[in-house]
Formats: C-alpha cells, structure tokens, sequence
C-alpha cells in the first residue's frame, strides 16, 4: 500500500462486476486505469469514485434542496478515503441543443460578443459608410459651424417609406403644437382634413424650428431646445435641412448612416447572441438553417397515381375529405385520381401543393346538366409546413420533418444573426467571420491584432483579449485546432466534446481537484496524441489528481501509476491483477503487460490481400475542407482511411461517400456533400454503416432486442408445454406490453427518478427486484430457466445453452465471436460504451446472411477496445473480408492500420490544411511516403 496521507484509498469496492476489491491511488498523480473492455474500469473509476464524490457534494446542500433531489444511491463501496471534489469529464455529456456551438461551450463567444459591444466599428448596411453618433452639445456645435447665416429648418423624422393618408397623425401633429411639416421633401401648412394617397409610400418629418443661425446666446439656446424637442419625437434622430441649397444632413444620438439616416441601437452583448431576440436572425431564430418543403420526399415516384399513394404524405386512396377535394381538383383541371403524377398539369400541381379557394361549374356533356364546384383547399406542402412550425404535437412535427429538408437560412446565410449585428467590424471582420476561422487562424487574427486597435480600442479591450486568447490556446494545445467557434457541438465527435471540456477545465486553473476522464484520446491521430498527454501533465503539475480510463500504449507508458483489472470482462473480470509504475507493470504477465511489452503483438499479414480487380471511383469530392478529392476504392479488400483529426476523413467518407451508397441502394434521402461523379455501383449490393451512436437511448432496449434474438426466445417460451397449457403467447414474454410484464416499472426493471439539474437516476423497480415481469410469467421455464433468468444470462453462458436451437445460437455466437461474451443479453443499452454498441450492430449485421458483396463502413471500431480485443474485432472483420465483402474502417489506432490491404491518408493538416489524399497504397508503400503523418508512425509498427 502507498503512504496514507497522499491517496485516495478504496476499500471494499463491489459496483457491478467488482470483486470486493481494495487500491491505493496516489493523489496529485497521473493515473492510468486500463485491462480488457468490461473488466470494470468505468465501474471503479466512475461508478465508485465519481459516483461517491456527487453524492458527497449532494450532502452538502441543505435539507430543502435536497428534497427536490431525491436520494443518491451509495455506491457499494465500504469506504472512500482522500476523496477531493470529483469532474468527470466523459465522452457523452456535451448538449445536442443545435444552439449549442464550440464558441458558447468554451465561453470565448461570450467574450467575442463583449469585445464587439464595446470595440467595435459600425458600419452602414445601405452605403458601406462608417456610422457616427453624437451628444445633443456636439450637434449644436457642428450646426453653428456649418450651418453659420445659413437658413435652416430642424425637422424631426415622423414616417420613413410607408403606405396610408395620415389623416390622424397630421390633427395629432398640430395638437402638439406644430404647423408645417415635410412630405416627401417639400415642407407644407398643415391644414384640417389634410391627407395622403394611402397607396404611395411616403416619407414625413414634422417641422420643429425655423431659425437663421448666428452665434449668438439667444440662438445657441434655441437651437439646444429645438434639438432636444426633435429628438424627443423622431426618436434619437433629427434632419437639419438647408433652406436655400434644400440639402439635408441627419443627425443621432444612435449610431447612424451620415448619408442615409439609418440609425441602429447602441450596441450590447446580446445585439451578437444567436439566443437572445435582439441578435437573432428573425427568419431563422438563430438557428442558422431553416426547414423547407422538399417536393422529391412528398412525391418519391411521379410515375404513380394519387390513387395508388404518390402522394407519399396522404398514402393510398380511402374515403375522405382530403381525396374528395381532389377529385373536384380533377375535375376542374381534367385529370382522374387514377392517372400518374406526372401527367397532371403545372397549374393542377399548384393548387394541390400550394392550395386555393375557387368555386367553379362543370356542363355533363351527356345529361346536359351543369354542376357548381368549390373548393377550398390549403395545399399538401403548406399543410405540412403550418403543421411543422405552428404545431403543439411534437409527433406531427416529426412527421412534417420527413417531407423537408434542412437548407442554410437565405436571409443570414447561415451566420444565425441579424443583419445589423453583421455589419459591427473590428479590424475588418464581424463576429460570423470570426467564428467561421479556424482556431489556428483565428488565434493567429488575435496575435496581430493590436497592429490594428486604436488606442481607445485597445484600452477597452485588453483584458477580453486576453481572456479569448487564453482560451483558444488550450483549444490548440488539446489538439482541436481544425475546429471552428462556430461549429455545432451536436457534430462533434465523443473525443473531440472531452477534449473542448479538458481545454475548458484547464483554462479553469483549479486546483486540488480530482479530474476523472474516459478515453480522451479517442478519435485523435498518433501525432496529436502528444499534445493530449502534455494538458494532462499540465492540469497534474497545478495540483490536481488525474485519472485516466484508458488503452493508449503512450498514455499507459507516460503515467506516473498504472492499475489493470481483470483478468477477463464482465463476471470474470473485477479484480485488480497488477498495479504500480509503468516499468514495474511491463514486468509482470498480464495481457496487457504481454502487449506493451512486445510478448504478444499483431503479426503483420504475409500478404496482402489483392481484391477482386473491382474498383468504386468517386471524383471531385469538395464538401467542407476536401480540395477536389478524388479516389479509387479497390473491392474485397480491407481499406483504412487515416489522417489527423480534422482531415476530411469524415466528410469524404460518412458526408460524402455514404450518402450516395444509402440513396443509390434503399433510397436515402440524406443529401451528400458536392461531388462530381461515381463510378462502380454496380459491383456491390448493399452499404451497411455501423457507427457508435448509442443502440438505445432508454432502459428498455438491450442487446437482445437489437439484434432480434429476443423474438426467437420468446416464441422459445411459448413453445414449452406449460406455457401451450396456459395459452401464453409471445406477447407474455415481453417486458413492453401489458399482460406478463410488472406493471409497477412498465417492465423496465428500474424505476426513473427525475434529478432536476442532474441526470436522471434509476433504482431497482421493489416489486419485481428487477426481474421486469411477473410472478406467472417467471413460473414458465426453460431448461429450468426462466425469462429472466436468461435475460440476466451473459453471451458466454446463452452460447451453450441454446446449442441445441439453430436461430438463437448463431446471433449469441456472433455476439461472443465480437469479444462481447461478458455482457448479459438484457443488459440496459444506456450502460453500454460506444464501442459495445458498435460491436453489437455489428454482430448484428454480422448474424445475417452476407452475399459477400457487401460494402461496410465502420468508424473508429476500436474506440474502447484494449489490445486483446482488438485482436479478437480484427480477426472477426478478416473473416468477413475473406469472404469477398469490402470493409472500409476511419481509423486512427495503427495495429488496425497495419493489417489493412489498402490505405488512403488524407491531410496533410486538420482544417484549411487538410482535404487532400496524400497517401494511397498498401502500408509498405504509405510507410515510405515524406508527407504523411501517418507514414511516420506507420514505419515503426511495420519494422
């Protein structure tokens, strides 16, 4: 054991699958907590130690806040010793509100929108001028300059461009007091019943004085109230007009257009927020992306009748009102129900889409008789697009989202902010452009920023700039300099959301705090690897504690202290098989020992696979970075897309790529990225995505489900003989209908307590301990087992107990020949990593029959897999190759890298550096190239 009074010192933890273990971890360390996936590394690190530190910090509030709070379940642990305050900074924590962006998590939005409020330049959206505004002294003054024994009438601007006859306003004017005013540049006596042409725009200020200016004392003061009068009634902003030139000059105390009187409001922080009404974009809200009606999604096949549902939103024909409106339509227009879309006029289409009221008679040409139409009909899109923006039912308006399509706002151009907001500069850029750069660049704009403050400016802003800059550098030393502020944190990927919350975390500067991370390095190429490593030393050497769940061979190696559990996962893992330094830990024999040091390693393929001499060719690629890329994807081969975060790879292959492959084979209606053309469709007959994105997001779904092996379970129990005496149908055996399931937790086995501000917590349903149904339902059994019990069974014990049944064991044998043997088939998907529900899609896929020309695209596989795993994916995704599918894996780990048959690098750089192919070719060939990054690590692995 290490010395008491420096350690956080477990005893007894028993989470999950933990066997009562007891550990030493040294405080202000950097600590590594690696083993097999499921051995229960997340269970001590984050379902002991942080779960213990909330629920301390939760004690300390007062009896009344916690009442709303409910109670925190202990973890089971029998003592927490040296606990410091706990941040868990993991993978799934970002917001998937789209308002949400990288600038508003960091914070350095905020600070752009202060250092604009108060720096920056306005200019006028009509003329491109610079805006001026002045005090009521400072136009008194220019007045009596410019204006001296010059006649000149002070005019207050009442109407700018507007229709109607103002019969009121003018008896409204002479009530105050006036008698003249200035229409539409020529000054008038206002008379009784004066008004206007209501139909013509027009322009009104009402005349507040009439004086010569001299610089008398008489004067200057009549001028000061005369301006304080006209500011008072056109509103911060008068009209000095000339009488003998009948030239005009405006004036405000607003920042205004010196040439056209525009005014716009004194500037705030919020006139830049996104999420505030007085900087939104009105069309868009903000959002920056407005849904519109795409007519290919309403009608899918032009070649069918509206009879026979060609109009996809109303289906087929039934008796109703809506296809008796369009039977009058027809008959106004000449066509039948029964004839194909295409052939129905423009006009006809109009009405149907867009709507009309009209009333109409048709003469029967036999019986002579004339009949009298009306219709009055809102039209298929505008129903659809009143129903997705004024609709309270949020199942309606997912139902309207199937027919639109997700296109940039045309009014801001997708900058989500008003116009006025676009037009405050400082150094020649807004707040859009700013938050557009990358944060290479943009950190490189603040570096040579001061070459062009004034000295106001830079007295204003220092202590923002500071700040903003601050920030961008622990941006850029996580590796996230490909980023942009403006980049919606929804799209952002497990590892980069950690990183952005490290990068926030560091610039926090606190100390003594236990920092608990899982899996930063996901996600992030060798070379940016370093730079990870080094913010993590850096928030240990300020004084805090760092634990790491992590595989990476360079973080095991940079560790100060390493613990590895296992032996095995799930309920053969939980024990802690060897701790201590790196050096002490590569002496022992565990798996993860036997890797690190050179015992155990993946042996390089004696050749590499040639393909079946097919080729998919996709050309002029040029979504966000990629620069014209063009590539020539070789078939029946195992194909890895590397490059540096931020390359492209994504945009190419799941932006671009995969869009085309979904809509040319089940219709897809995701848009790709530009493109030219693709070439080779024909040689493949499916494309199957298997991504990490959870496989369910409530308690109900788990791996049975996902993979329909609990269909074939259930019709199992209904097939046993007490079951058939009953008459229990398969329905019985479901936890999601009503019948066999415990009614007091709706058959999720645990009951929802809703945390207010902190996630939800599930605890055990008491009646059904868990078990999901009821006690009639748990009598019937199956080789002495029942439901749940085999929902509680884990892959490795389903394996041989339903040898015997052909349908079930082959989807339980694909999930253990993915490495998933330690999981149960009822486990919550809501407890699983990204990379186990990857596994299971892909088993999943797997357990089907394949036709050996299927195309799969897999991204990032190895996110949460230690080595052995790996070892185990690989050897399953082989098989599959083997069997002529092409496989094509985004990955950055280069074990997975060195096994593939072909390999496309992009780069060289993240961002702007970034969307070219660098290298292509088998790894012995890429290994030699100069440029690539990849090549560098790449040439190690392969010696």
């Amino acid at each position: 054991m290490l010395e008491n009074d420096n350690t956080i010192e477990v005893i007894g933890a028993r989470v999950h699958n933990l066997k009562n273990i007891d550990i030493s971890i040294p405080r202000e360390k950097l600590v590594v907590i690696t083993g097999l996936s499921g051995s229960g590394k997340s269970s001590l690190a984050f379902d002991t130690i942080y779960a213990e530190g909330q629920r301390r910090y939760i004690e300390t509030f007062s009896a009344y806040a916690r009442q709303f709070l409910g109670g925190l379940e202990r973890p089971d642990v029998d003592k927490i010793d040296g606990l410091s305050p706990v941040i868990a900074i993991e993978q799934k924590t970002t917001s998937k509100s789209p308002r949400s962006t990288v600038g508003t998590i960091t914070e350095i939005y905020d600070f752009l929108r202060l250092l604009f409020a108060r720096a920056g330049d306005a200019y006028s959206y009509n003329t491109g001028e610079k805006m001026v505004s002045y005090s009521d002294e400072q136009i008194k003054n220019l007045i009596i300059k410019d204006f001296s024994g010059k006649k000149i009438n002070i005019l207050a601007p009442i109407i700018r461009a507007r229709k109607g006859h103002y019969a009121e306003l003018f008896q409204q004017i002479a009530k105050q007091g006036f008698l003249k005013v200035r229409i539409n540049g020529d000054v008038k006596d206002i008379t009784a019943g004066m008004k206007l042409d209501r139909y013509k725009t027009h322009d009104i200020e009402t005349v507040i004085d009439r004086i010569v200016v001299d610089n008398t004392d008489d004067v200057q003061k009549r001028i000061s109230e005369s301006i304080n009068t006209a500011m008072h009634y056109g509103e911060n902003v008068l009209i000095i007009l000339d009488q003998d030139s009948n030239e005009v000059r405006f004036f405000s105390r607003n920042l205004m257009c010196p040439t056209t009187g525009i005014s716009y409001q004194n500037p705030e922080p919020n006139l830049f927020s996104f999420n505030s009404p007085k900087g939104a974009c009105p069309d868009c809200n903000g959002l920056g992306t407005i849904n519109e009606i795409n007519i290919k999604k309403i009608i899918p096949n032009p070649k069918l009748s509206i009879k026979s549902g060609g109009f996809a939103p109303l289906g087929e024909y039934k008796s109703s009102w809506i296809f008796k409106q369009l039977e009058i339509i027809g008959e106004k227009f000449n066509f039948k129900l029964t004839d194909p879309i295409e052939t129905i006029s423009d006009e006809a289409m109009e009405m149907i889409l867009n709507g009309g009221k009209e009333k109409f008679s048709v003469t029967s040409k036999t019986a002579g008789v004339t009949k009298e139409y009306k219709i009055e009909f809102e039209g298929i899109s505008a129903f659809i697009k009143s129903q997705h923006d004024d609709s309270g039912s949020s199942t309606l308006k997912r139902w309207a989202k199937e027919f639109m399509d997700e296109v940039n706002c045309p009014t801001c151009e997708g900058s989500r902010l008003k116009k006025e907001s676009l037009y405050f500069k400082i150094n020649e850029q807004n707040i859009a452009d700013l938050s557009n750069m990358d944060i290479s660049d943009l950190t490189a704009w603040f570096h040579d920023l001061d070459n062009h403050l004034s000295d106001k400016q830079k007295r204003i802003a220092t202590e923002v700039i500071k700040e903003i800059k601050d920030r961008l550098n622990f941006l850029m030393n996580v590796g996230l300099e490909y980023l942009s502020i403006s980049r919606s944190s929804k799209s952002l990927s497990g590892g980069e959301a950690q990183r952005i919350r490290l990068a926030t975390q560091i610039g926090s500067q606190l100390v003594g705090v236990l920092y608990i991370l899982d899996e930063p390095s996901i996600g992030l190429h060798q070379r940016d690897n370093e730079k990870l490593i080094h913010s993590l030393e850096q928030l240990r050497d300020i004084g805090n504690s760092v634990i790491v769940v992590e595989h990476d061979k360079d973080m095991i190696e940079r560790a100060d202290y390493v613990i590895d559990i296992g032996p095995k996962a799930g309920k053969y893992g939980g024990e802690i098989i060897s701790k201590g330094t790196p050096k002490e830990i590569l002496k022992g024999d565990t798996i993860t020992a036997q890797y690190l040091n050179g015992k155990m390693k993946f042996e390089i393929p004696k050749k590499r696979r040639e393909g079946n001499g097919k080729f998919l060719k996709l050309t002029g690629a040029t979504g966000n970075n990629l620069k014209n890329v063009s590539i020539e994807l070789p078939l029946g081969q195992l194909i890895c897309v590397t490059g540096v975060s931020g390359s492209g790879k994504s945009t190419l292959i799941n932006e671009t790529l995969y869009p085309i492959l979904n809509a040319f084979y089940f219709n897809g209606v995701k848009k790709p990225k530009p493109y030219k053309k693709i070439e080779g469709l024909e040689h493949i007959d499916k494309v199957i995505d298997i991504d990490q994105s959870p496989i369910g997001r409530t308690p109900r779904s788990n791996p049975a489900t996902y993979t329909e092996v609990f269909t074939e379970i259930r019709n199992l129990f209904t097939m046993t003989s007490e079951s058939m005496i009953r008459g229990y149908k398969a329905g019985r055996f479901s936890f999601n209908v009503k019948g066999g399931r415990c009614e007091t937790c709706e058959g999720s086995g645990v009951r929802t307590i809703e945390m207010s501000f902190l996630p939800d917590v599930y605890v055990e349903c008491e009646t059904c301990q868990g078990k999901r149904f009821n006690r009639e339902t748990l009598e019937i059994r199956f080789k002495g087992k029942s439901i749940s019990d085999v929902l509680n069974m884990t892959i490795d014990e389903a394996v041989p107990f339903f040898e015997m049944i052909p349908k079930i064991h082959r989807k339980v044998k694909t999930l253990q020949d993915v490495g998933l043997g330690y999981i149960t088939l009822g486990q919550q998907s809501t407890t699983l990593s990204g990379g186990e529900a990857q596994r299971i899609k892909l088993a999943g896929e797997l357990s089907k029959k394949d036709t050996g020309n299927t195309f799969y695209i897999l991204d990032e596989p190895t996110t949460g897999l230690h080595f052995e795993d790996i070892r185990v994916l690989m050897d399953v995704i082989n098989r599959l190759v083997d069997k002529g599918n092409t496989i094509l894996i985004i990955e950055h780990n280069m074990d997975v890298i060195k096994l593939s048959d072909y390999i496309i690098d992009i780069g060289p750089e993240g961002g702007k550096g970034g969307g070219n192919v660098v290298a292509k070719g088998t790894p012995e060939e890429v290994a030699k190239n100069k440029k690539s990054y990849t090549a560098q690590f790449l040439k190690k692995e392969l010696k």
